[in-house]
Parts: structure tokens; C-alpha cells; sequence
């Protein structure tokens, strides 16, 4: 009992800071969905099911720019292809159980997979910090909808800089783990390969595909490279 409390409460305290950033993130979500003519309870509701900022944030300015179906499903779909990288590097440091995995996989995203890869090195699998933390994004996320949503055109999200709160914050989250040479081979891969993708197509939607897709392989020829060497 005094390790599930102590399990809980470690959860909380590493996940809060970052559950407020997306707090101030969902917040520009709800507030960009009513102003793209959403309903309150549409917004809501896709966070509800969706639960994924980018996907979001995305169908929402390609609906708001007149964009179709097919494509919002197939921009969202590429965008969220990451999960299941990260699906993949979970299930075996998530939980050891089907059941756990099952009923978690709904909360792997960005955020939870930064934290749970760090417990998971200290700790060994942990579906309880998991749930808790993805339980803690989750309702933060969720509760910002529909405040945001429910101020619809009082508010400017990027006046504020709300838009900022979420990138900044999960930048200084990622900071401390930049250790080894794959690992900072792929970030400045990434930072080099969309800077030139911006030069030549700004404001193109699929520059974090490609350099999501792009900068890993440049980690992994490092790796081979080093274990060659």
C-alpha cells in the first residue's frame, strides 16, 4: 500500500507541471475550434475520444481552411504514426501484463512516453505511474477544451503566447535525456532538416512528418556506425 501511495504521488508531481502546459495548450485548442465554427460539445467531445493535441490542432485549421476529409484523415493519420513507435518501445517497460498493456495503450502519446521511458529505467515496469499520469494529461486536457471552447472569441490564444506553453515546455522536458551521440545526431538532424524544409515550403504540414521520419534514421546510422567502430 505505502509503494502504490508513494508510486501515486511521484506520478503526480513530475506529471503536474506538464499537465499544466497542456492545459494552456488545450485551452488555445478549444478556444481555435469554436472560432473554426465548432460546437462547444464537438470540440469537447473530440477530446474526449481523440485525446491528441497535434491531430487536433491540425484537423482543426485544415477544416477551418476548407480542406476535406480524406485529407484531414490521412494528415492526422501520418502525424500520429509516431505513437506506434511508441507503442512498440513500451510494451515491455509498460507493464507485464496484456491487460495493463490493453487498457493503457490509450494514454501513449508524447508526454506519458518521455516520463514512463524515465521511470521505467529506474524502476522497471509501472503501469500504476502510467495510468496516473496519463489519467492526469488526460482530464487536464479535457477540462482546457471546454473552458477554451466555452470562451470561443474572447480570447487570443497567440497574444497571450498560449501557443507557445506547450512546445517550450516539453523542449525543456527533452533537454536533460539528450545524451550520447545518436541521440543528439537525431536532434540536430531534425533541427537542420525542417529548418531547410521551412526555407523552401513554409507553413507545409508535413515538415514534421518528413523530419519525424527522416531525423531517427540518422540516429541509427551513428549507432551502427559507433558499434562498428
Amino acid at each position: 500500500m505505502d509503494n502504490k501511495k508513494e508510486t501515486i504521488k511521484s506520478a503526480f508531481m513530475e506529471a503536474l507541471p506538464l499537465a499544466i502546459a497542456i492545459a494552456t495548450y488545450g485551452l488555445s485548442y478549444g478556444v481555435l475550434a469554436v472560432q473554426a465554427k465548432f460546437s462547444v460539445v464537438t470540440a469537447v467531445a473530440m477530446s474526449l475520444l481523440v485525446f491528441s493535441g497535434s491531430a487536433q490542432l491540425v484537423t482543426v485549421a485544415m477544416l477551418a481552411g476548407g480542406a476535406g476529409l480524406i485529407s484531414v484523415l490521412l494528415t492526422t493519420l501520418l502525424l500520429n504514426l509516431r505513437n506506434l513507435l511508441y507503442g512498440a518501445a513500451l510494451a515491455e517497460g509498460l507493464a507485464p501484463s496484456k491487460k495493463w498493456k490493453r487498457l493503457l495503450a490509450f494514454g501513449v502519446s508524447d508526454e506519458p512516453f518521455v516520463l514512463a521511458s524515465s521511470r521505467f529505467k529506474k524502476v522497471g515496469p509501472d503501469p500504476l505511474y502510467f495510468a496516473v499520469v496519463a489519467s492526469l494529461f488526460y482530464f487536464a486536457w479535457i477540462f482546457a477544451s471546454l473552458l477554451g471552447a466555452l470562451m470561443g472569441n474572447q480570447m487570443d490564444p497567440q497574444k497571450w503566447g498560449l501557443d507557445l506553453a506547450f512546445p517550450v515546455t516539453f523542449a525543456a522536458l527533452l533537454v536533460p535525456g539528450l545524451k550520447g551521440k545518436p541521440i543528439i545526431g537525431t536532434a540536430l538532424a531534425a533541427v537542420i532538416i525542417s529548418i531547410v524544409l521551412e526555407y523552401f515550403a513554409p507553413g507545409n504540414q508535413l515538415t514534421i512528418i518528413i523530419t519525424g521520419l527522416l531525423a531517427p534514421l540518422v540516429g541509427l546510422y551513428i549507432e551502427r556506425r559507433s558499434k562498428h567502430a
